[in-house]
């Protein structure tokens, strides 16, 4: 590429700007620069030309319009390699801009604040900065454009070797990274504002539980890893981030030890995290094949670990692991004696670094950017066409349940029948959940009648059934169910209601001496 000689900087995030636009004005680049970040810049001590300056016309409309005009775009497209171009440049007085570092009005931090007005929203769109992004990384061979403060010190350090030049290759990799970056903003803006029906300037975006899903959905995918295949070895896969920003979630987990992540790696932590989420005591989830075969609640993380493998020690090696808090060293000595493929905790202690690492293989995830449940939605694809819907998210308490039989559930049965209503919702349709308090003890996964998900879910079982309870994720269309888990030593349960039969299905549950609540929700999962 050309020698850099001028830089326009134009920055929201101001982050690592000092010690980089620093660094440029020591190798003796020009620094053109608007409002806030020229104030910065100045403040630092490092000599910078105002925009106003450059154009020789004043920002207008409350900072609207700085950067649109011919002097700074004219100088940012015009082809180095073309006569014409640079002639054109001479005629006018326009000198060209080889660097610009910009980033962009925070759009989707305030969409993501309840309550912001339309109007407030509408203002947080930037005009001028995805007009600077596009016009440098449309002329790459030229122009380099920066948009990720991440990217400063290597850029500063090619531009430090190589006499205030960057490669071409350097220059692409930073074009690709703006235009994904701009496609991003957009797919927010028409995202976000696809959501608000009437455009008065107090209109708010409406809360997620309020509306429909939007009329058209836009969205911007960036690799953030390649897999070592998929569900199958003769296929490809990779994990995607959504947009620009740092990833959240698992997707923004931090690898501290083990093989590489393999795609059913992914699928089967996820699946445990959103189990173990569910919990605010110390709980422990042991997942295979995205289902829980270990689940339990207590006191401690070591002793919540322990009970969860006594649901089904057979089928938990092997499995992926998920703690709702910081790994101890205790569970993690509990842990190395049996063979697991992953685990996920929100953190992992020195002292349980140190008794894994012996396990090179074991994947080890830190979560790092996590929080309360998300209102994020859920995609799947279907041939031709994705499915969309808001997340499974309605908790319920005491208050919540509706007893139907002539027996009511005590409070312990209560207790154990919430913890297994929260367990079920993450089994596979038709799925059965028997548990006690605080532990799950048998489970019925993916069955194609409900009646057989209840037999597996007895011949599962390795702990005591009899005073257990039992959750289903759907209705009982004949009383069969219920008779099976009376049999089994059930002696309460908990089920959405709504069959035809229900009443059927109560009479069942009276002559067999069980209590029966009904939750009025059902938790499907496909």
């Amino acid at each position: 590429m050309p020698q850099i000689k001028r830089a326009l900087l134009s920055v929201t995030d101001k982050r690592g700007l000092p010690a980089f636009a620093g660094g440029l004005s020591k190798l003796g680049i020009q620094l053109i620069s608007t409002g806030g970040t020229a104030r910065l810049l100045r403040e630092q001590g490092i000599e910078v030309t105002d925009v106003s300056d450059v154009t020789r016309f004043p920002e207008m409309l409350d900072g609207r319009v700085k950067t649109l005009h011919p002097a700074i775009h004219a100088g940012l497209l015009a082809r180095r390699d073309l006569p014409a171009h640079m002639e054109a440049l001479a005629r006018c007085h326009i000198e060209p801009i080889d660097l610009v570092v910009v980033n962009l009005y925070q759009f989707q931090e305030a969409a993501a604040r309840p309550g912001t007005p339309l109007d407030e929203l509408i203002e947080q769109i930037d005009i001028g900065g995805p007009s600077l992004i596009r016009a440098a990384a449309k002329n790459f061979r030229h122009v380099a454009v920066l948009v990720s403060p991440d990217d400063y010190p290597a850029v500063l350090a090619e531009m430090e070797r190589s006499e205030r030049r960057l490669s071409v290759e350097t220059s692409w990799r930073l074009a690709q990274r703006a235009f994904l970056l701009t496609a991003a903003y957009d797919a927010a803006v028409s995202s976000t504002l696809l959501r608000i029906s009437e455009p008065a300037p107090s209109a708010t975006l409406p809360a997620p539980t309020d509306s429909g899903l939007p009329l058209s959905q836009t969205l911007a995918l960036r690799k953030a890893m390649d897999l070592r295949y998929g569900e199958n070895p003769h296929q490809q896969a990779a994990l995607y981030g959504v947009g620009d920003s740092p990833p959240a979630g698992l997707a923004g987990a931090r690898q501290l030890q083990g093989k590489e992540l393999s795609y059913n790696n992914l699928v089967d932590l996820d699946a445990a995290w959103e189990l173990v989420s569910e919990f605010t005591d110390a709980a422990a989830v042991i997942i295979k094949h995205t289902n829980p075969c270990g689940a339990a609640t207590a006191d401690s993380q070591a002793e919540a670990y322990r009970r969860a493998l006594a649901t089904d020690p057979v089928s938990a090696y092997g499995g992926v692991l998920a703690f709702n808090q910081p790994l101890e060293a205790d569970t993690a000595g509990e842990i190395a004696k049996l063979f697991v493929e992953a685990i996920v905790a929100p953190g992992i202690t020195p002292g349980a670094l140190e008794r894994l690492a012996p396990r090179r293989n074991l994947r080890l995830l830190e979560m790092l950017n996590y929080g309360p449940a998300r209102e994020e939605p859920q995609w799947k694809k279907i041939s031709g066409g994705l499915l969309l819907q808001t997340k499974d998210q309605r908790p319920i308490g005491p208050a919540d349940l509706r007893p139907v039989t002539a027996r009511r559930p005590t409070e312990q049965e209560t207790r154990a029948l919430l913890f297994a209503w929260k367990v079920v919702k993450h089994v596979k349709s038709n799925a059965i959940v028997f548990a006690r308090q605080g532990q799950l003890v048998g489970v019925g996964a993916g069955q194609m009648s409900r009646v057989d998900s209840v037999k597996l879910a007895a011949g599962k079982a390795a702990l005591p059934i009899p005073g257990c309870v039992m959750a289903s994720d759907a209705f009982f269309p004949f009383p069969d169910g219920v008779e099976e888990a009376a049999k089994a030593g059930i002696t309460a349960v908990i089920q959405p209601g709504g069959s035809v039969r229900d009443q059927e299905v109560i009479q069942a549950a009276d002559r067999l001496g069980l209590a029966m609540v009904f939750t009025g929700i059902r938790h499907f999962r496909h």
